[in-house]
């Protein structure tokens, strides 16, 4: 089922109070048989959309979409900076969330980690489901091109690295904000040249940021120097340190830093 998403605008005039919906967007849901259960997906689209009917748009996948999470800031930040030509226009797709924890980590051998919620460690069945059940779907509602890019902070930094290094055919813009490595004792950054060396020719994008976590900084570069030392030269990286930023505060400025950078319109 399709809905429009809007807020309220109340408008007073003479002592009378009224109420008028901004439509900024579109919902659906899908029926996931790989999760078992009803996943609300959130849609942003620029605002000429729909009167270029021909044009195609690559899809920007946003993890914590909900309206309630990061969804909304994230589509002003497209609709602004599409707007005024500082962006190529994408297809904002924001999935929200039912068990964040769940989703957006992998297997981990740590106890601390076990208990940061009643389920973890269901990364794998997410991919799948966005892999296999979302994006046929996004592709069959609009108007899509083969380009796509995937955008997360925090435990969903982590899922868009785990899912660079662990299926990167799925997107070809890997994009995160202080990323969770740390999670499983950093096993990831163990993982990283193995599975990197593994995929010769692999070419794709990378943008990380960081705040003024020094941890979260360290494990970034960590990253960024495996690929950088040759063991995947096709990767195209992009590391932005933000200390004057905390991790409460980094996604906002690293996102509109990021689509500069990343989707800036031809010349």
């Amino acid at each position: 089922m399709l809905r429009r998403l809007f807020l309220t605008l109340i408008l007073t005039s003479s002592g009378l109070v009224a109420a008028a919906p901004i439509t900024i967007g579109e919902s659906f849901t899908v029926e996931s048989i790989t999760l078992k259960e009803t996943r609300r997906i959130n849609v942003y689209a620029p605002n000429n959309y729909d009167k270029a009917k021909g044009a195609r748009l690559p899809v920007l996948l946003m993890l914590d979409g909900g309206i309630g999470e990061d969804f909304l800031h994230i589509a002003g930040l497209l609709q602004v900076s599409v707007d005024n030509g500082s962006m190529r226009p994408f297809l904002l797709v924001g999935v929200e969330n039912t068990e964040r924890r769940r989703d957006l980590t992998g297997p981990t051998n740590n106890e601390q980690d076990k208990k940061a919620a009643p389920r973890v460690g269901g990364s794998a069945a997410f991919r799948e489901f966005l892999s296999k059940e979302l994006m046929p779907q996004v592709h069959q509602r609009f108007r899509t091109s083969n380009e796509s890019a995937i955008i997360g902070e925090s435990l969903a930094g982590l899922f868009v690295l785990e899912t660079l290094l662990l299926a990167p055919e799925m997107f070809d813009t890997y994009i995160a904000f202080d990323p969770s490595l740390w999670w499983n004792d950093a096993h990831l950054l163990e993982q990283a040249k193995p599975l990197l060396q593994a995929r010769p020719g692999l070419k794709k994008t990378l943008f990380i940021a960081t705040g003024n976590s020094v941890e979260m900084a360290a494990n970034a570069l960590s990253l960024m120097k495996t690929i950088g030392a040759g063991a995947a030269p096709g990767i195209k990286m992009h590391y932005e340190p933000m200390p004057l930023e905390t991790h409460q505060t980094i996604y906002h400025p690293a996102a509109l830093k990021a689509i500069r950078i990343l989707f800036k319109p031809a010349l």
